[in-house]
């Protein structure tokens, strides 16, 4: 049986720091709707408070995290250790999605120190932290971050950026709205 934690302290805060991957995880309201499971890397999660992650999202293929977070808030991420002692930690969370040209995204964007383009900053009000054993997970040396995502970005324009996130990022794949793109405050036309 895990152990259940109050708050974010600094040991925790460490580990976190120490891990290179982490996993995101919402879901829809709708019975039928797909579960989001997303993996997330390049130094971009950031602890906040004792109560409060934050992560930079660089952009993909969809916006599902958007679009629940949006319509129900619901997420979790989640932790493990691929080095040193097994050890895994879920937070569990309302979450909140903040976009370029929203009040407090310039703020947020501060914490972070990676150059490439966000796309939205999601916060997690943290209300339970839960860890599990880990023993089940193997061991993995890290290597080195990929350069995939930035070598896909210096060779867009900031409009090119701008029509792949009209395309592929305004709804999630059951039609939620998901990310604003013009302006627009729903994430629909």
């Amino acid at each position: 049986m895990g152990k259940e934690y109050t708050e974010i302290d600094e040991r925790i805060q460490n580990w976190i720091t120490r891990q290179k991957v982490y996993f995101v995880a919402t879901a829809p309201l709708a019975a039928d709707g797909h579960i989001n499971c997303s993996p997330k890397g390049l130094d971009s999660l950031r602890v906040l408070g004792p109560h409060k992650l934050a992560y930079v999202d660089f952009g993909g293929s969809g916006a599902e995290t958007a679009a629940h977070v949006r319509e129900n808030e619901r997420i979790v991420i989640m932790l493990c250790a691929f080095d040193g002692p097994p050890k895994i930690y879920r937070f569990y969370g309302r979450g909140s999605v903040v976009e370029p040209g929203d009040a407090g995204f310039d703020a947020l964007l501060a914490e972070f120190s990676s150059p490439l383009a966000a796309r939205n900053i999601v916060c997690v009000d943290v209300d339970k932290i839960m860890d599990s054993c880990g023993y089940g997970v193997p061991q993995y040396e890290f290597k080195s971050e990929r350069e995939s995502l930035r070598n896909w970005y210096d060779k867009k324009s900031e409009e090119d950026i701008l029509n792949y996130r009209r395309e592929n990022n305004r709804l999630s794949l059951d039609g939620l709205p998901a990310l604003k793109v013009d302006g627009d405050s729903t994430g629909t036309s």
